[in-house]
């Protein structure tokens, strides 16, 4: 048996919710992007992506609070907010269940962000530069 891919309407529907996950997006929205009601874009979503709209945004905004936690030093609020959530209770009972550990936990469970601060290679490569040149030209040749 051949895997038909997602119809079309539903894809866009489904990378609206990528690139907005962040803002107050609303199944309803979702529905509109596909061209269909709530209820029928409820229905097909589900058995395209095997989730129902709702939880696939809450997954995503999930997944990007867990990168958030592991990347940087931002508070939990802020990453709640951040990402398009506007309750930290809620936030952290959905990132509990989906994770297993809370978000404090999950944040402890790796290394602080600042330790693991990226550096640009142009700066790398600056500081790795020789500081004495080695073809004498930092002192005369004696017997020139």
């Amino acid at each position: 048996m051949a895997f038909a891919p997602p119809p079309r309407h539903l894809l866009r529907a489904k990378d609206l919710a990528d690139a907005r996950y962040a803002e107050p997006l609303r199944v309803e929205e979702m529905a509109a992007a596909a061209g269909l009601s709530r209820a029928h874009f409820s229905r097909e979503f589900r058995r395209a992506f095997g989730e129902p709209p709702h939880a696939y945004l809450l997954t995503r905004r999930l997944e990007r609070a867990a990168a958030l936690l592991r990347d940087t030093d931002r508070s939990v609020a802020e990453i709640c907010l951040d990402v398009g959530l506007t309750s930290v209770g809620s936030f952290t009972t959905s990132f509990k269940r989906n994770f297993g550990r809370t978000p404090t936990a999950y944040r402890a469970s790796f290394p602080p962000a600042a330790s693991r601060a990226l550096v640009p290679g142009c700066i790398v490569r600056a500081y790795a530069r020789p500081q004495k040149r080695t073809f004498r030209e930092d002192s005369p040749v004696d017997g020139s």
